[in-house]
């Protein structure tokens, strides 16, 4: 078999493997709790929209929604206010332990949700921010600044340095530089940031469950609420599962020309 032929086998294979699951979720979202249980089938015998009703009119489940967009946007807003500035300290000057900060600020990152997930919970009992939405994006924000600054600073770092210098002669103030010259050159990173910020927060479960009760709580955390004395609702959780996956694949959508660069650090 030629090699074209294997390649494109392969990743068909890939593709079918991936996409699987996926379309499974989607046909259990479209039957009943009787034939998801029943025999099996890879296409609804008795199509109904009932589960997603359920989603649509109950407050309940669609105010999980609200508040995971709520939390998810507060974080990449804060982020982005705060890894611009520092992604840029870092790409221009060099300061005593630069690159020693620079280090522990992933080491951030590395570390798993639950080693903070204590001194968050009483901190925020504390100050009285338990069950609040800024509370989330504020912990989630622990992960996705370090990530955010990394990619950022390698985004600006491939700026030339003398773009900076021709503005201050021009008599461009440093926030009109920033915002008119220098922001525009890095959108792709500022996208490829924004992407990650959101995944990470939209898909982070331990600490947006922990931090939240009743008022802020997730999607995430309102899903298992589908495991009952009765058992569990088959057809509402996977039509939850679906109304979960959509917001990720808008953003995929609209940062697909970025990401590639963005694991690039912007220097392609």
């Amino acid at each position: 078999m030629p090699m074209t032929k294997t390649k494109t086998l392969g990743i068909t294979l890939y593709i079918l493997f991936v996409l699987t699951p996926i379309y499974w979720l989607l046909n259990m979202s479209f039957k009943t709790n009787e034939e998801i249980t029943g025999d099996l089938s890879f296409w609804p015998k008795e199509f109904t929209f009932d589960n997603y009703m359920v989603i649509f009119t109950d407050p309940s489940w669609y105010m999980g929604y609200f508040n995971s967009m709520t939390y998810v946007a507060l974080n990449v807003v804060i982020t982005l206010m705060v890894a611009l500035p520092a992604a840029y300290a870092f790409s221009r000057y060099k300061f005593l332990g630069d690159k020693q900060m620079f280090f522990w600020l992933l080491t951030n990152r590395m570390a798993p949700p639950a080693v903070f997930l204590l001194p968050f919970f009483q901190l925020y009992s504390s100050v009285g921010l338990f069950d609040t939405h800024i509370a989330v994006a504020l912990a989630h924000c622990l992960f996705n600044v370090p990530l955010a600054v990394w990619i950022l600073e390698g985004f600006m770092s491939g700026v030339p340095k003398e773009i900076d210098e021709t503005a201050y002669i021009d008599g461009y103030s440093f926030p009109r530089f920033f915002v008119r010259i220098f922001l525009p050159m890095i959108r792709s990173g500022i996208g490829v940031s924004a992407f990650f910020a959101f995944m990470f927060s939209w898909v982070e479960l331990l600490l947006a469950r922990t931090l939240t009760s009743v008022e802020a709580k997730p999607i995430a955390a309102i899903m298992t609420r589908t495991i009952g004395a009765t058992g569990v609702d088959w057809g509402v959780l996977a039509a939850a599962g679906v109304l979960t996956i959509l917001p990720g694949l808008l953003v995929i959508w609209f940062v697909r020309n970025h990401v590639a660069k963005g694991f690039a650090l912007g220097r392609v």
